[in-house]
């Protein structure tokens, strides 16, 4: 590490709507860690509720926060437990370092370990930051053929796989998603590409309807419009992206007998259902939790062209322009806003 400098700049969350940019020391790493010098950050949902609301669920912000987790970047140090032919290795950051004892690893779902270290949720920093510390087995190496921007959206890409994968969607699958934003648009995708012949999407907005269009789905619907579930669609998979109550109950009704709901958007707390529909069409109804497994899934989807994340990037922010880029996502027309912390705005 004598080449690296021995600071880096961060933006970081200090209170609601209230950011700095920061000289930070960087990461130290553990043996089996490796520095990833940052190329590309997606802005999330949960990156914009924290930086709007100073929390998100049960999770608060109570101490200075480095937002951003869908990064990917090139390997710059390793510890002393990896293999040293790992520097210069562009990957993607799997952002998360579950307990490897816990009963959710031992059983392969290391999403849910309740001990999670996941990168910007209160306590652990993420990476709008130019450089950042992950286990090497979470920093996945991409092909050239993969650009900067998509080793990063490989992590929302992960959602939409974990929620395929739930859903059990396989060819002639009828897919039903409400919510056109990033994930709902990648879901679609990823449901083309799982081999779905029907993939309906619904949305408020006309110009997230026709990016859904364009990105794969076979039906847009305005549920101002028409009521989804007056429509006879009786879809094998429901995807809920949106965290609308209404949408999830009207969604609910579209779904044949023996089907499966997925609900994927973050919304209330709590929402009421209709019990009797779940109950005597044998509903399957599921949620998601981040992901577990995915990434060799989400690099072989890009990488062979099944799935575009580049045309997904809607404009390149700086460190310093941390603030316009959580800003930019209210936008229309805006899907995924990137911030660049090595290198001045594109």
């Amino acid at each position: 590490m004598n080449s690296l400098p021995s600071t880096m700049r961060a933006s970081v969350l200090l209170g609601p709507k209230s950011l700095a940019v920061e000289e930070r020391a960087l990461p130290a790493l553990d043996d089996d860690q490796v520095l990833v010098e940052v190329t590309a950050v997606g802005v999330c949902g949960s990156d914009v509720h924290f930086w709007h609301d100073g929390r998100l669920g049960d999770w608060i912000v109570d101490e200075p926060l480095v937002l951003g987790h869908e990064s990917g970047g090139r390997i710059v140090a390793v510890g002393r437990a990896v293999d040293p032919e790992r520097v210069g290795e562009r990957v993607s950051i799997e952002p998360q370092r579950p307990t490897p004892t816990s009963r959710e690893t031992l059983t392969g779902r290391y999403n849910l370990d309740p001990d999670m270290r996941f990168y910007a949720t209160p306590g652990v920093d993420g990476a709008f930051a130019q450089y950042v510390a992950i286990q090497s087995h979470f920093a996945w190496a991409v092909p050239n053929t993969v650009s900067d921007d998509a080793a990063a959206l490989l992590e929302p890409l992960s959602v939409a796989i974990a929620t395929a994968q739930k859903g059990g969607m396989t060819i002639g699958s009828r897919v039903l998603i409400t919510g056109a934003g990033p994930i709902g648009i990648i879901t679609a995708q990823v449901a083309r590409a799982y081999g779905a012949s029907e993939i309906i999407i619904s949305d408020v907005s006309p110009a997230r309807r026709a990016q859904a269009l364009a990105f794969g789905a076979t039906r847009a619907i305005d549920p101002q419009v028409e009521e989804i579930s007056m429509l006879g669609l009786e879809v094998d998979v429901f995807v809920d992206a949106s965290g609308v109550a209404s949408a999830v109950q009207s969604g609910l009704r579209a779904v044949r007998a023996g089907g499966v709901v997925v609900l994927v958007g973050m919304g209330a707390g709590e929402i009421a259902l209709p019990i009797s529909v779940i109950q005597n069409r044998e509903l399957i109804v599921t949620g998601i939790f981040r992901y577990a497994n995915t990434w060799p899934t989400a690099i072989e989807l890009v990488s062979r062209g099944l799935v575009d994340l580049d045309s997904l990037v809607t404009g390149h922010f700086d460190l310093d322009q941390v603030d316009a880029a959580l800003r930019s996502t209210t936008q229309p027309g805006v899907l995924k806003s990137i911030v660049t912390p090595n290198t001045s705005a594109q």
